[in-house]
């Protein structure tokens, strides 16, 4: 199961340098189900994977200049301060039993779990779905629309502190689509945001969980390593085709997640 593990978070990685996101929402489940770590904690892990794997692919896009810096900074402080008070405030004061009945319990661990799968299928509905072709050229708005953007930052904020996936499949169709900024601009963009997110959600979150370092570093670097074979595979393979591929794959899992923990 640990091979299969490691496996896992090359994919992750790829996904991410491939197609500009869907790996993150993956980690979790990795962590879970193939290492055996508590709920609670894999959101911890994932928070520190998924931003240094999205560190590393947003360096790249800053450096060709396909990142908005103002828009991931305006998206940013409100996901940050959201981010911060779920994972220093929400995350710890949930109950280790939350529900229990003759006939039914519910825990921490199957709640976040829960939530979890019930993210991954709209997740997976983003990637699988069509959309208009972009041809990649700036239609500007007519007014930077802040509080569009602070409203979407507060809610990816609130996605990324309780169950620590990036939240990269809400973030680039808002950028995209409402805020009418290129699809490869976007996906830099999201990568920036991600990364500040999920860096600083982890370490609001180190004075209340342990962290096996060892093992968090090296699943965080295979992932690396796979989001740069995703970047060198983005110019020969077309990402489009392989999205609504693995949107499927995602929403398979997600499906399986929740008959799994509600059969349990």
């Amino acid at each position: 199961m640990e091979t299969a593990g490691y496996f896992a978070a090359v994919l992750i990685g790829i996904s991410l340098g491939l197609i500009g996101g869907g790996g993150s929402i993956l980690t979790v489940p990795v962590l879970v189900y193939l290492f055996g770590i508590h709920a609670a904690l894999a959101t911890t892990y994932s928070l520190f994977i998924v931003g240094a794997t999205s560190t590393m692919g947003a360096v790249s896009y800053l450096i060709r200049k396909q990142a908005d810096v103002k828009t991931g900074l305006v998206f940013g402080i409100p996901s940050i301060i959201t981010v911060y008070v779920v994972r220093s405030f929400l995350v710890p004061a949930i109950p280790e039993m939350i529900l229990q009945t003759e006939r039914f319990s519910l825990t921490k661990n199957t709640f976040l779990l829960l939530l979890f799968a019930v993210v991954m299928i709209p997740a997976a509905y983003s990637m699988i779905r069509k959309r208009k072709n972009n041809t990649g050229t700036r239609i500007a708005p007519a007014t930077f629309n802040y509080p569009f953007v602070i409203a979407t930052g507060a809610g990816v904020g609130l996605l990324t502190g309780m169950i620590g996936a990036g939240g990269g499949f809400l973030i680039i169709p808002a950028l995209v689509n409402f805020l009418k900024i290129p699809i490869k601009t976007a996906i830099g963009t999201s990568l920036m945001i991600i990364a500040i997110n999920a860096l600083l959600g982890f370490l609001f979150s180190l004075g209340y969980t342990p962290v096996a370092w060892v093992f968090l570093f090296k699943i965080a670097g295979i992932a690396m390593a796979g989001i740069w074979i995703g970047s060198k595979l983005a110019s020969t393979i077309d990402g489009k085709k392989l999205k609504p591929a693995f949107g499927w794959f995602v929403l398979i899992m997600g499906i399986g997640i929740l008959l799994r923990e509600i059969l349990a």
